[in-house]
Parts: structure tokens; sequence; C-alpha cells
């Protein structure tokens, strides 16, 4: 597990902005009749404009630069002419290089109106994720961070993802450590300042099992019940955890101007 100093986590966070300002530019475009492959061919349009790189484009032979998942599907849906319908839920999962460093997130979006069970599931992994990271504190272990997540997930009435996890990330996109979203409490390493996380809980509105598309990289529930998924990269500082995929408006807006892409 690689400990970043503080230059590095500078380094880490610009990669995040520019993720986060993509993400937040392509929520703005989440609306029925929105082809996914438009959205990847933004994304990617505007990495490029900021002089960085898609982290996902060709990774293991990947074929997009951005992950869009409707409904069912969990993680790792390759955008195609499929077009959004209102009432779907999508997940957007994107990262960058910039300059040697790693920026990682993923925020689930509805289209139009959606039902309130699926709000509830959207914002159950959204909250799940802050409860990960009150645990992720300096002298903590890292199933801390499993166990909040999943008892969250659980006492909402959902189902905490099993086959995928969040992880390190830095100087490469997957890090060790693997940071299960569930788990008993108190086993692993112990955290401590400099390490990068991202964060990631993936939950279901049904049954935690999974299945692999044909095309070898969508994930869906088995049983094809809804999916969320909200992850951030955060550092582990001396006071605890620092989200740095969270758009800072403050300190964000003058570096992106300075590239004249605010």
């Amino acid at each position: 597990m690689i400990i970043y100093c503080e230059e590095e986590v500078h380094a880490i966070k610009r990669s995040n902005q520019i993720v986060a300002k993509i993400l937040e530019e392509l929520g703005s475009m989440i609306k029925p009749g929105v082809r996914t492959r438009e959205l990847d061919e933004h994304a990617e349009a505007r990495t490029r404009e900021m002089g960085a790189i898609p982290a996902f484009k060709g990774y293991r032979d990947f074929p997009s630069s951005l992950c869009t998942s409707i409904n069912e599907e969990i993680v790792h849906g390759i955008p195609s002419s499929r077009a959004l319908r209102e009432g779907d839920i999508i997940s957007l999962d994107f990262g960058v290089l910039y300059e040697g460093y790693y920026g990682d997130a993923a925020v689930t979006f509805p289209v139009g109106e959606i039902t309130p069970k699926a709000k509830k599931l959207i914002q159950a992994a959204k909250e799940a994720f802050h409860k990960g990271l009150e645990q992720a504190r300096a002298g903590n272990r890292l199933s801390d961070i499993s166990y909040a997540i999943q008892a969250y997930v659980e006492a909402q009435g959902f189902s905490v993802i099993r086959s995928f996890v969040g992880h390190g990330i830095g100087l490469s996109l997957h890090e060790e450590p693997q940071i299960p979203n569930f788990g008993l409490p108190g086993r692993g390493p112990k955290i401590k300042p400099g390490m990068v996380f991202a964060l990631e809980p993936m939950i279901a509105m049904g049954d935690w099992n999974v299945e692999i598309l044909e095309d070898n990289w969508t994930a869906i529930t088995r049983d094809k019940s809804l999916s969320a998924h909200y992850e951030h990269t955060v550092a582990i500082t001396e006071d605890g955890a620092e989200i740095l995929s969270e758009l800072d408006k403050k300190e964000a807006s003058p570096f992106l101007k300075e590239n004249r892409y605010a």
C-alpha cells in the first residue's frame, strides 16, 4: 500500500477535480432520449480538452471512456446507441489520468421522474459512502469501512454487491488495498495518513448475486433488481478523510479557469 506525500495528494486531487467537473456536466445532460454514447463522447472530448487522458478506455481492453450502467446494470456498462427512458436510473463511472495521477468517481442519476423506492436506493448508496467515510480515519482498520457500509445498506432494506470492491488509487487506477463493501469490523491493515482510496458502495434493491453479460464487461443483478453506485476518491489525513473528487467551487474553479475549462 502506497503512502502519498502532501504534494502527491494535491496532484491526485487535481486529477479528481477534472473527473468531478466532467461528471457535473454529464449530470446536466441526463434526460429521456439521450443516448449513452453521447455521454461517452462528451466525457472523452472534455477530458482531452483539459489535457488529461481517459483512464478507462483501453484498460484491459474496455472500449469506452465512461461506464454507463442502467437500471439492473451494476457497473461496467458499455455506452451504445441505447437511449435513456423516463424512470430509468443510470450510474456514470468515470476516471482520468492527469500528469501521472489517476482520478475516479461514480454517481447514479435519475432519468426524469423515478419511483420513490428508486430514489431511496440512490440515496442509500450515497449515504452508505458517507457511513464508510466516517470510518476512513487513521488508526481504524480497513474492514471498519466495509462494516459501516454493509450495516447501513442492509438497515435500509437493500443488499450490498459483493463481487466488486473499492480500492487504492493514485499512480495506478487500481492499487492495494481492496476495500469490500461488506464484512466484520476490526480486520485488515490499519489506516494511515497518506493513503488514498476509491470508496464505492454498489448496492441492489434485491439480491446481491451478479451475472456478467456476453460483452464480458457489463455486470447485472441476477434477479434484475435495480442497482445504484456511488464513488469518490478520498485521501486519509491526520484529522479524517478528504474527498478529492467532490467539486470544490472555491478551490477547483481557479484551477479549471487557468486551463480555460470552467
